[in-house]
This record gives structure tokens, C-alpha cells and sequence, in this order.
């Protein structure tokens, strides 16, 4: 007999205002705004799409849409959501140590990228350059 895995749902689990406050922060300590937006989406689940969506003035379509990992909530969308779950977004200023680490958000090269470009500079190269004799100032 083949038991089926079912699909693990984290809003079940974040039944508790602490619970919630770690998940939270340990969102935001990733810096991967994808990951931030979906698990707003997922605070936003455990305590009720229907009542986020109107203490937020959003619809529950817009809010399932933007705090997805594939969604792009706006700044005021994200603020009014973080209001109705009862958070607010703090700032903290950075350690010089924490402001001179390199953030995730770069995109590396893939190496088929790496390759393409150094195709691309050795054809730079190869072009034959030729210079034109300087006209005397007396002439």
C-alpha cells in the first residue's frame, strides 16, 4: 500500500503572535523579497484572507496574487497587509561591517553567459585598427 505525502502548509502551524513574529523575522533576515512576499501571503493565511482582505482594503484575489512567491506586492499593498496582521516595518541602521557585505539580490553570470562574453571580447580584438598618418600643423 503507497501512502501519499501531503503537502506541508506553514499558516497551519503559525497559531500563536510569537510564532508569527519569528516566522517573520526569519523572512526578512533572508533578504529574498520573493520569499519575504510569499510569507506575508502565508501570515496573511493563518489568520484569514477574508478578514486581511478588509481591514486592508484589498481584495483576497489581489492579495492571494501579489504575496506569492511568483507576486510583486507594491510597497502600499505590503504596508496595509502588515498593518492588518497587526506588524509594523521598522528600520534599523546597519553595522559598517554589514553595510560593506555584498547583497544577494546581484545575479551571477552563468557560465554560458561567462563564455559568450569572452567570445565576444576576443572578436573585439581580432578587428584590424588602422591609424591614419597626423597632418603636420605647417602643411
Amino acid at each position: 500500500m503507497v501512502k501519499q505525502a501531503r503537502k506541508f502548509d506553514t499558516a497551519a502551524v503559525l497559531d500563536s503572535d510569537e510564532a508569527i513574529a519569528e516566522y517573520m523575522a526569519a523572512a526578512f533576515e533572508t533578504e529574498d523579497a520573493a520569499f519575504i512576499a510569499d510569507a506575508v501571503g502565508v501570515v496573511a493565511r493563518a489568520r484569514g484572507m477574508s478578514d486581511i482582505a478588509r481591514e486592508s482594503g484589498l481584495s483576497r484575489e489581489q492579495l492571494y496574487r501579489s504575496f506569492s512567491v511568483s507576486g510583486n506586492p507594491t510597497l502600499k499593498s505590503m504596508l496595509a497587509v502588515m498593518k492588518a496582521l497587526g506588524m509594523k516595518v521598522t528600520a534599523e541602521a546597519l553595522t559598517s561591517t554589514a553595510r560593506n557585505k555584498p547583497t544577494t539580490t546581484k545575479k551571477r553570470k552563468t557560465p554560458a553567459k561567462e563564455k559568450l562574453t569572452a567570445k565576444t571580447k576576443s572578436r573585439r580584438t581580432k578587428k584590424k585598427v588602422i591609424s591614419r598618418p597626423k597632418k603636420s600643423a605647417a602643411a
